[in-house]
């Protein structure tokens, strides 16, 4: 499968860039998984004007290969997609060595996806010409999206080199730039410049400590002696995996109206988004409950049943709850609970 064999629909939704949230995992007091929320999670994102649904990533928990949940909760996210009828992008994440990779590829690709995550963490020994053999036998089977996950829940660094000759690899449709430093987001943009990528690549924001500034900046970089600009489009975040009605008004802003807000008043919001980040994410724990809290909020709203993860032993940190109570109440133009009381009962059906 090519970048050309995406319908044109969701690869222009991918293109124009959009609120792509990381989907989570609906767990019952057993743990075992819960159709009828799991399903209730895709028509929420739908339903919130989400351009896409990223599935089986960090925020749906690596462990569910472990359980037999892969294929699953790819097929519910699928089917709920063509239920709804906006033709939404949809990506798998693949991970593991190049063999598992691959096959988890040839099963997205199955199930109706349009492209893969691929996560590199379990390649952090190979040398640089192995990343690259391993990328370009994932993009034999269907376009990939590059992921820089940061250092501290198991990335590594990434030479500028690195991510040049990845952006060469015809079939890479995107790159998810999420190393939380500033340095290595201009590694990737770079590289994809100077690879004449710019037109092939979309970049997507994964940095949740910067994501309104990220989407603001324009980067520029000279190539041949000329000025040539490019922008972050979108993002596909876990951040986005809660308040998502919320995240399409304040893209659909960006992209239309950025002059509607001074400079001064997107860097203030970028702070209110930052610091409601580090408590859904948990820094203060080394980002101990990240998945935990994301699941929280969404118990708030009705949406879960409870914060249940597949670890038993993973769980919010301390204080994290109240800091939860802190954010709700400070910045309460980041929710969208009216969108949700007004729908979930639907959803839920």
């Amino acid at each position: 499968m090519k970048i050309q064999d995406i319908p044109a629909v969701p690869l222009e939704a991918l293109r124009k860039g959009g609120v792509i949230p990381a989907h989570p995992l609906a767990l019952n007091a057993d743990r075992q998984l819960d159709e009828r929320r799991q399903r209730a999670l895709s028509r929420y994102y739908l339903d919130a004007g989400a351009s896409g649904m990223a599935v089986a990533v960090h925020t749906t928990q690596f462990e569910i290969r472990e359980h037999g949940l892969l294929e699953p909760v790819l097929t519910i996210a699928a089917e709920e997609a063509a239920r709804h009828g906006s033709q939404p992008i949809l990506i798998a994440g693949a991970i593991g060595k190049t063999e598992q990779a691959v096959r988890e590829a040839e099963l997205a690709r199955t199930k109706g996806y349009h492209a893969v995550l691929l996560g590199l963490a379990a390649m952090k020994d190979a040398s640089e010409d192995e990343l690259i053999a391993h990328c370009r036998a994932v993009a034999g089977v269907m376009p990939v999206i590059g992921f820089y996950l940061q250092v501290a829940v198991g990335g590594q660094p990434l030479a500028y080199s690195f991510w040049r000759r990845f952006a060469e690899i015809e079939n890479v449709v995107a790159i998810k730039m999420a190393p939380f430093n500033r340095y290595r987001t201009l590694d990737v943009v770079r590289a994809v410049v100077d690879a004449r990528a710019e037109d092939r690549i979309t970049l997507y924001t994964g940095n949740d400590d910067h994501i309104i500034a990220d989407l603001m900046t324009r980067f520029t970089f000279m190539r041949d002696g000329m000025p040539v600009s490019v922008r972050i489009k979108g993002g596909l975040l876990g951040h986005w995996a809660v308040w998502t009605k919320k995240a399409v008004e304040l893209l659909a802003e960006i992209h239309q109206r950025p002059d509607a807000r001074t400079a001064s008043e997107w860097l203030e919001l970028d702070a209110k988004t930052t610091d409601a980040n580090g408590v859904l994410f948990d820094v203060a724990n080394d980002f101990a409950g990240c998945i935990a809290a994301i699941h929280e909020v969404l118990r708030r709203q009705g949406l879960l049943e409870g914060i249940w993860c597949l670890n038993p032993r993973e769980t919010m940190g301390p204080g994290q709850v109240e800091e939860l109570d802190r954010i709700a109440r400070d910045y309460p133009e980041l929710n969208d609970d009216d969108f949700v009381r007004a729908n979930v009962d639907r959803w839920l059906t």
